[in-house]
């Protein structure tokens, strides 16, 4: 078991653990910080802040009422809909991909993908707003055409991990699929 620190395209620090289950199946987990407890709290008070200086012009009290119904939804929403603890990509040689994401909240999401539907483990390169980044993807096999590509299907969405951290996890992935 290896645990390496990696930086995402944002240059925010994350993890990559690797677990090798069998020479046919290893685990990939990216991992992201947890949510910081101080950037919470500043926030809350910056909305309660001005809501109370609102309040204090108007006289109303819907508007501080309002102010702390927002920010607590808000914030139960991004925890719950946005912020991903950790990725974990499973690949078992034989039998296929299987993709998890692990929310804050502790929600999981969980896609799985056949082997006999996969055509590569790909770097795809792309541009996202003034920077290229790169990112690793499954191809998936046309099924009326076998050397065409049907779909690509990103890993990783949340992470977004740097170069380094892919290319360790895409030759571990090249590795297995060149066993079966």
């Amino acid at each position: 078991m290896e645990d390496e620190a990696f930086t995402d395209i944002n240059g925010k620090a994350i993890s990559l653990d690797c677990q090798s289950h069998s020479g046919f199946c290893r685990e990939f987990t990216v991992s992201s910080p947890k949510v910081s407890v101080g950037k919470v709290m500043v926030y809350t008070c910056c909305v309660w802040l001005l809501a109370y200086t609102v309040f204090f012009f108007t006289e109303n009290t819907a508007v501080l009422s309002g102010a702390i119904l927002v920010t607590l939804l808000g914030m139960m929403l991004h925890i719950h809909f946005v912020k991903v603890d950790h990725e974990s990509l499973l690949v078992i040689g034989s039998l296929g991909i299987q993709m998890s994401s692990s929310y804050a909240s502790g929600r999981e999401t969980t896609k799985f993908i056949e082997m006999s539907k996969i055509k590569d483990i790909v770097i795809n390169e792309a541009i996202y707003m003034h920077q290229i980044i790169y990112y690793l993807c499954v191809l998936l096999k046309d099924p009326s055409e076998p050397d065409a590509v049907s779909s690509v299907v990103p890993l990783f969405q949340s992470s977004k991990p740097r170069l380094n951290c892919l290319v360790k996890v895409y030759k571990s992935c090249q590795e297995i699929l060149s066993k079966c």
